[in-house]
């Protein structure tokens, strides 16, 4: 099963979501706020793809940290952070058997799927 996580609002979701329908690829999608997020799947994507690759330093999000939460990041805190405030998770994150793509390119998305 296909799985597509990241937020409902997000513009770049939506674009993945209507590619991925465009294609006809059937998937499920997952909203970080409104399903939740296990702990374990995050630490999970964190362990292929490596928790600098999964957060997002670009967004407003990021920028509305403390200085506090913002210094000294590892993993482990970085990973918090992200449960806390699912937006700190790159967009979209898509699950395809055993692939794991971030973000959305439909070139990528071509070429893994």
């Amino acid at each position: 099963m296909t799985t597509l996580y990241g937020l409902r609002n997000c513009d770049t979701c939506r674009k993945a979501r209507a590619w991925l329908d465009g294609q006809g690829l059937a998937h499920r999608f997952h909203d970080f706020r409104g399903d939740g997020l296990d702990p374990a799947l995050l630490q999970s994507w964190a362990d292929s793809l490596g928790w600098e690759t999964l957060l997002n330093r670009r967004g407003t999000t990021w920028r509305g940290l403390s200085e506090t939460d913002r210094a000294d990041l590892d993993a482990a805190k970085a990973l918090r952070l992200m449960l806390v405030h699912p937006a700190l998770i790159k967009r979209p994150v898509l699950s395809h058997g055993d692939t794991l793509l971030i973000g959305f390119s439909p070139a990528h998305y071509l070429e893994n799927l």
